[in-house]
């Protein structure tokens, strides 16, 4: 199982919320560049950023400072966070990163998900962020009627191979992680599941890696000491280990694609 340590960015800062409140946030660095290289050192080879500004408002203001992480972590880094449109997708792509996240749009402009799915494949995951067992959008302040695992199976319909599923109510409190919703959403064959909320105790790892998750992501619980990084990544036992994925080579594959297109 792939463990992404997370960088979520507010004003320039890595900062965590609780439950998602925007009004209860913590801040813990604020040089996000030196904390990735922080993980790395600990072992880490994949990264997970979000963009909470962008998340919220739609405008990805933290996006210099994720391409700088991106280029300069040498890390398989996924990216989310106000990406609601394709020349956004692209800047990241562009930049080295591996994977983007769309999450409001997703659920606001479904056959838009399925394009860029269709462009871009593996490179394009979707958060599913659940509130009361609904999907929620804009940064969390909004929640839908669509129901979250119904959601996640049409996703996996559509040809989306990798979700990111996080229960609210469990985020930043220290308290646990939905182990329920991941052993219904390990039903759904198609779909890579990246467990993301309230992951604090090693025995979470264990058993989300019994249940086939496919990565877990982890914030609070790293910041606090709760959990060690190290340990974690040994537990989880997967990585990806591959040059292929580098952001060297990532950006070289663009180069060479854009230039094909002149």
């Amino acid at each position: 199982m792939i463990i992404f340590p997370a960088i979520d960015l507010k004003g320039g800062n890595a900062v965590r919320l609780f439950q998602g409140d925007y009004n209860k946030v913590t801040t813990y660095d604020n040089d996000p560049l030196a904390l990735a290289k922080k993980f790395k050192r600990a072992g880490a080879e994949n990264l997970h950023i979000v963009d909470l500004d962008g998340a919220k408002d739609g405008n990805p203001v933290n996006c210099e400072i994720i391409e700088k992480i991106v280029k300069e972590s040498d890390m398989f880094v996924q990216v989310g966070g106000g990406i609601r449109d394709e020349d956004r997708i692209l800047r990241y792509l562009k930049s080295g990163a591996s994977r983007v996240i769309l999450g409001t749009i997703a659920v606001e402009n479904f056959d838009f998900l399925c394009e860029m799915v269709k462009k871009y494949g593996d490179k394009i995951a979707v958060s599913v962020d659940v509130k009361n067992g609904c999907v929620a959008v804009s940064g969390w302040t909004e929640v839908t009627s669509v129901k979250g695992i119904d959601f996640c199976r049409k996703l996996a319909g559509a040809g989306v191979e990798t979700i990111i599923y996080t229960d609210i109510s469990k985020d930043g409190t220290l308290g646990g992680t939905n182990l329920t919703a991941y052993g219904i959403l390990s039903e759904i064959r198609a779909l890579k599941v990246i467990a993301s909320g309230g992951i604090t105790f090693e025995h979470e790892i264990l058993q989300l890696k019994a249940k086939g998750i496919y990565g877990a992501i982890l914030g609070k619980a790293l910041y606090s000491g709760m959990l060690n990084l190290a340990s974690v990544i040994q537990l989880g036992g997967g990585s990806y280990g591959n040059k292929e994925d580098n952001s060297v080579s990532r950006r070289q594959e663009w180069e060479g694609s854009e230039r094909r297109k002149l």
